[in-house]
Order: C-alpha cells, then structure tokens, then sequence
C-alpha cells in the first residue's frame, strides 16, 4: 500500500508512527451532524481520509485519519471534545 501527501508518494510503512490517529465517529444521521464534524477536526488535525458508512437505524459510522504531528493538546482532549459536539453519539480512536 501506498500513501500520497502533498506532492510525494511514498511506501505506507515508512510513514512515522503515532502521526497519523484513525478515528472512528457514530453519529445522527441528520443534516449538518458531518459537516460540523469535518469543519471541527482541522482545528486539531490535518484530516487525509473520510469514509462513511451506510446510515442504519438513525446512526451513521464515519472513520476519519488525521495527521497529527501539530496537535496542541492531548489526544485525549481531542476526543473528549468530540464526543461532547452535537449529535455525536460515540467518538475513538481506533489506531495511532
């Protein structure tokens, strides 16, 4: 697998550990509920992917990878404020 940032492509291993966090975000599946969380996310992180799921049952799945290098503040203030954002149901961090 390889990754492309800005204007390099580069082997998927070789990128440094613990930069870049997979996220993964439950939330209402209503109007403006991703759009929130994708305009708060840069103010922590660089984000390089968004893969939503089918909504099921009101909900929504999303997994997000974010480039953390800049990150002021711990992770962990990261996603307490996260899961405290308007209809988000759950927020982790499933690698990084």
């Amino acid at each position: 697998a390889f990754y492309k940032y800005r204007d390099a492509v580069r082997p998927f291993q070789d990128m440094l550990h613990g930069r870049i966090v997979t996220f993964q975000i439950m939330m209402k599946d209503e109007p403006g509920i991703l759009s929130q969380v994708l305009n708060f996310l840069p103010i922590w992180a660089n984000i390089l992917t968004i893969n939503q799921g089918l909504p099921i049952n009101g909900c929504a799945v999303v997994t997000v990878n974010a480039e953390t290098s800049g990150l002021r503040g711990s992770l962990q203030e990261l996603l307490a404020q996260l899961n405290e954002a308007e209809g988000v149901l759950r927020g982790e961090i499933l690698a990084g």
